[in-house]
């Protein structure tokens, strides 16, 4: 906190007797202690410690009433009530002012409260830490200091406690002494001050070293009178003595202040002479004064402030979250300060600069931010409704309610989506377009018209023994159940927002009375329920439909009231005298068991329990907006993370059992019921937990429980709409087939691990595992997860520690193929890892399985994955291995696997003819008619790249006529421009020559006109050309054996042929380079001539075609003048 070296204003004014009369309102006179004389000195130690004397010894009357007077009056009051007051009473008043509990001390100086003594008079917090972090708390290291002796000239003047305090050095910090002072009133410590300068919400280590100092050693303090009182027994000459020595030793630092008092003294018409009294620090509090403990109020609203610039970097939102802990911990003490923080905090809450910002930009608050505005509100609520709040209280509180839900910027309770929650106080839907938004203190504002006069409500609350065993009313609205113990009934979460301010407010006996009454009126509600759906179920069931009768769903509310009595139960069932017994078995109710007892031995943790699953099963529907259904899945997540920490034991599970059943038979007001409402929360989540529960102790149940949650109707198109009894307005991502669920991809993958547990806790049982696979194959319609759920299966199956369960192998070989089903006809960038899967589960599951998949591969595969991945990998070496097949099986399936080719060659020659020809090598048939099967598609359905790729193919086979049949039909579909020299296809084309060449003179002739049709870049025919006229046609092999030839001439065909569209090509291109050339390609261009001109002069008259094509040059682009000058310089 910040603490200022200053010394606090005085909080009243104290003059000489007689002048009381005549003071003003708020004014006294301190009159002279009975005894009068020098009694200004020191009391002994006795008597300080007068109420701490023999350890047997009874307290005095003296010591009980000074001790319950200084905790309730003022003691301006006492001055007024008596006349005189003795010195020895006023001497123990002043003593037993100051605190006695370290409790409060810790809560003021500390975020940690956790190990902290009692309430009660001289108990002390424990002096070790209870984990490292703890050690830099102020509180720990107050401690430290005091049992370091580090606490001297300690002195309690009055109401004013002053000291010094000793840090050590350190190996950085040198020793620093502090000087500490503490004003009190009425066991409250209502100012601090320290040297030390340091800034904080809470209280300093060195005021805590002093203050605990005065509560562990109250006998060792100095103790006197406020100093007015002994300023009164001095004489005139005392007085100027007293007033001269202070000046001189403190002259640098009081004497301006004293000359000008004097002054102001002197003065007859000064203000101070118009005041009767002077000040006195010492005095204690006026009767005006608000008794309450220190809070630096311009320190909290600092740090919040820096906690929400940071915008939860650095630890803010864990700082903020800890002030929400210590409003609550302040409020369970019943201190003011709690509301008085949480209203500095909601301020700056209502400050911050991002709210506006956020609005303008039409963005969204973050999760985290969110999470801290919920907990405001969730604190207001519980502010206001304190039980023994005043009305002038609690109407100041409206008024600040209603300034800040005012506020256009203030955040709504369901986030940034508009609100279709019911009001507080009636359950009954409302018309949404009447209705204004909520925001998040619009419950609070609501909460201001509740009350707790409510004679039925005060006897739950405060009678230990309010039954009626004679009252036999079955009405919905019974005050008793059939047992005559109390119900509560009121809108769920509004009652439950009574618990939590019961005990929020230091009242844990009353809310969990309050607790009780509300979860045996649950459990009634539910017995009512089922009790109806029973009755009408025949009726229900022909109409199909399901109305939801709970909009505003308990798990995940702003208000949690489930969390609310789960808490409230388990606190007690786990705390104190309720705790678990050394066995491990849950005893039943103490105190309060004829409360919630159903059966015998029901605890506390039974009905926390089985509220917990009352509430997670209730049947409710998703609510609108992204953070609302967030809050859904986190709350009942976190709340079955609470159920988890419980250990199951016999009558616990006797519960589970219960609830299980009544939740698959409950209908429509269950979430596991037969009848469900498209737009229900799944129950996904919780059924895998109650699954994992019951499994070990009731297996059917356990699975009738898990297959009735896998469904997930809103991904239905043909779900049944439900006839819920509220405007339905829903923007869909599907128009008119999916509503707007923001969550849906965590359900799916809840759906998903809820029947992966299901499978894994069937392996070797083949009823159960076809059961499962059908409500899978059912109720999931993600393509990855049945994929996951596949992988999944395999993996147990083929544990390394044990043999392959080939039934939950043929399950997961059963989910591959839906998969491949499912993705077929869709983009999936998985496809791939997906087909090899697929094809590894059927080589697990035997030579049969692979035989199915490639009878049928196309509903399963595309032409290319079969021949490239399925077809391939069956008939790979390692496969065979795998199999431990025998020739027989090996020929079968490699048959199996050419059909699959051939087939997929006929529909898909482009992609699937090469892979088919490899995988029919070994069968000249098949070979034979994957080549018909290219040779038919070659004409239409295949490109240059293809054919050529199998033309390479055929002559690395040893089939040249067979390449050169592909490469002519290749050429037919070439087309190579004038610049694409550098095309990928050129290495095919003169692969391709090379390959005509090397056949003869007649297949040289046939492609020549081909190539000279589709090649139209100059400098690859004149590489073709050379090539052809360095060897014999049809004279070197493959393998380029040279055998002695006659060379062809270029002046007859097919050479002339080739050599003329060389020539023109060149003659094409060069014009076609001028038209757009630059300066700087100029050097390119003359080389490019002299390549032109050396295929000129291979014709007989090259030299005379080369040279007239020169002068042309000359004469038509004799406009660049540089160009053409270089020409000249190198052709002539």
């Amino acid at each position: 906190m910040a603490e200022r070296v200053q010394q606090p204003p005085a909080k009243r004014l104290c003059c000489r007797p007689g002048y009381n009369a005549a003071c003003r309102q708020g004014q006294r006179a301190v009159w002279a202690p009975c005894g009068g004389g020098n009694g200004g000195g020191g009391c002994s130690t006795s008597a300080q410690g007068g109420g701490a004397s023999g350890a047997h010894s009874p307290e005095s009357l003296l010591d009980i009433a000074a001790r319950k007077v200084a905790e309730k009056w003022p003691f301006q009051r006492v001055e007024e009530r008596f006349e005189r007051i003795p010195e020895p009473v006023q001497r123990r008043i002043v003593y037993w002012s100051f605190p006695r509990s370290e409790r409060e001390i810790c809560m003021y100086s500390s975020f940690n409260a956790s190990g902290t003594g009692g309430g009660g008079g001289g108990e002390e917090i424990g002096s070790s830490p209870d984990s490292g972090d703890d050690t830099r708390l102020p509180f720990r290291r107050g401690i430290g200091l005091l049992e370091s002796g580090c606490v001297d000239n300690v002195l309690q003047v009055g109401f004013h406690l002053s000291g010094t305090v000793r840090e050590p050095a350190t190996s950085s910090e040198p020793e620093l002494v502090c000087n500490v002072s503490v004003s009190f009133d009425r066991c409250k410590i209502t100012a601090v001050t320290c040297s030390c300068g340091n800034k904080d919400i809470f209280y300093c280590a060195h005021v805590v070293a002093l203050s605990l100092y005065r509560v562990r050693k109250p006998e060792q303090v100095k103790l006197r009178l406020p100093i007015s009182e002994t300023l009164f027994q001095m004489n005139r000459d005392q007085l100027q003595k007293f007033v001269q020595y202070l000046i001189t030793v403190h002259h640098t630092e009081v004497l301006p202040t004293a000359q000008k008092l004097a002054d102001e003294i002197l003065s007859q018409n000064s203000e101070i002479n118009q005041v009767h009294g002077a000040p006195d620090p010492t005095a204690g509090a006026s009767v005006d004064d608000e008794n309450c403990w220190h809070l630096d109020e311009e320190q909290v609203q600092e740090q919040v402030k820096l906690f929400l610039s940071q915008g939860g970097y650095h630890g803010s939102g864990k700082q903020l979250n800890l002030l929400f802990s210590k409003v609550r911990e302040m409020l369970r003490m019943r201190d003011s300060n709690g509301a008085r923080m949480l209203t500095l905090i909601t301020e700056q809450f209502m400050g911050d600069p991002r709210l506006v910002l956020w609005r303008q930009q039409g963005t969204t608050m973050t999760d985290k931010y969110r999470q801290l505005w919920d907990e405001l509100g969730a604190l207001w609520m519980c502010i206001v409704l304190n039980p023994h709040c005043k009305t002038e209280q609690k109407g100041f509180w409206l008024r600040q309610l209603r300034r800040w839900n005012g506020v256009d910027v203030c955040p709504l309770e369901d986030g940034n989506h508009g609100s279709e929650l019911t009001n507080l106080t009636n359950a009954l839907p409302q018309d949404s377009l009447t209705r204004p938004h909520r925001t998040v203190f619009t419950r609070a504002i609501e909460a201001c018209d509740l009350h707790w006069q409510d004679p039925h409500l005060q006897h739950i609350i405060t009678a230990d023994h309010y039954t009626n065993y004679c009252y036999h009313d079955n009405l919905d609205s019974s005050l008793f159940d059939a047992r005559g113990w109390p119900l509560w009934h009121e809108h769920v979460p509004t009652a439950c927002a009574r618990v939590d301010a019961l005990r929020s407010h230091g009242y844990p006996k009353e809310a969990l009375r309050l607790a009780i009454a509300i979860v045996n009126t649950l459990r009634r509600q539910q017995q009512k329920q089922l009790e109806f759906f029973r009755t009408h179920k025949k009726e229900l069931l022909h109409k199909g439909v399901t109305s939801v009768t709970n909009l505003e769903g308990w798990v995940g509310h702003p208000l949690d009231p489930i969390g609310t009595l789960f808490s409230t139960l388990m606190e007690t069932g786990q705390g104190g005298e309720d705790r678990a017994s050394p066995n491990g078995n849950i005893p039943p109710l103490c105190h309060y068991s004829h409360w919630g007892r159903g059966s015998e031995g029901e605890s506390f943790v039974s009905l926390a329990v089985e509220t917990a699953l009352i509430g997670l099963g209730q049947q409710r529907v998703m609510p609108d907006g992204l953070y609302a259904q967030e809050k859904v899945c986190r709350n009942e997540e976190q709340l079955l993370a609470k159920l988890q920490e419980v250990d199951l034991n016999d009558s616990l599970v006797k519960i589970f059992r219960k609830q299980a059943v009544v939740l698959l038979e409950a209908g429509p007001y269950s979430g596991l019921g037969e009848l469900l409402y498209r737009e229900s929360v799944p129950m996904h989540t919780f059924a895998r937990y109650l699954f994992t529960s019951l499994l070990p102790h009731d297996a059917e149940l356990a699975y009738k429980i898990a297959l009735r949650a896998m469904r997930l109707p809103v991904l239905e198109s043909t779900a049944p709409s439900g006839d819920l009894s509220r405007p339905h307005h829903i923007v869909s991502v599907v128009p008119n087939r999916y509503p707007r669920w923001f969550t849906l991809s965590h359900i799916e993958t809840q759906q998903c691990e809820l029947a992966s547990t299901m499978l894994t806790a069937a392996k070797g049982d083949a009823r159960k595992l076809q059961t499962v696979l059908e409500s899978i194959q059912k109720n999931i319609h993600s393509s990855s997860h049945i994929f996951k759920l596949a992988q999944d299966a395999f993996k147990i199956a083929t544990l390394m520690d044990s043999l392959p369960d080939l039934t939950l192998l043929k399950v997961s070989l059963e989910l591959g193929l839906q998969v491949m089903r499912m993705t077929l006809s869709t983009l999936n960038w998985r496809r791939r890892e997906m087909v090899r899967w697929l094809v590894t589960c059927a080589t697990e599951v035997g030579v049969f399985a692979l035989d199915s998949i490639m009878q049928s591969w196309f509903t399963l595969f595309t032409p290319t994955e079969a021949t490239s991945v399925v077809a391939s990998t069956v008939m790979s070496n390692s496969t065979i291995v795998r199999l431990h097949l025998d020739c027989h099986q090996q020929e079968n399936l490699a048959n199996s696997a050419r059909t699959l080719a051939l087939q997929c060659a006929m529909k898909d020659p482009q992609n699937c003819a090469l892979s088919a020809l490899t995988l029919c090598e070994k069968d000249h048939i098949a070979f034979e008619t994957a080549y018909q099967i290219v040779l038919d598609a070659a004409a239409t359905g295949m490109n240059y790249t293809q054919l050529f790729t199998i033309a390479r193919y055929m002559e690395h086979r040893g089939y040249p006529m067979r390449a050169y049949k592909l490469a002519t039909l290749a050429m037919t579909h070439l087309n190579l421009s004038y610049n694409q020299d550098t095309h990928p296809a050129i290495n095919d084309v003169l692969w391709a020559c090379a390959l005509s060449h090397s056949l003869g003179k007649n297949e040289l002739a046939a492609v020549i006109p081909l190539v000279v049709k589709s090649v139209k870049c100059a400098t690859v025919l004149s590489d073709i050309l050379r090539r052809c006229t360095l060897t014999t046609p049809g004279m070197v092999a493959l393998h380029s054996r040279r055998n002695s030839g006659k060379l062809m001439s270029l002046d007859k065909a097919p050479l002339r042929q080739l050599l003329d569209a060389t020539i023109g090509a060149y003659i094409n291109t060069t014009h076609s380079r001028l038209t757009h050339i630059s300066p700087r390609h100029y050097s390119e261009f003359i080389e490019f001539l002299s390549k032109a001109r050396e295929t000129f002069l291979m014709a007989h008259d090259g030299h005379i075609q080369f040279t007239q094509f020169i002068d042309n040059l000359k004469q038509i682009y004799k406009g660049k003048k540089k160009l053409m000058m270089l020409v000249r310089e190198r052709f002539g």
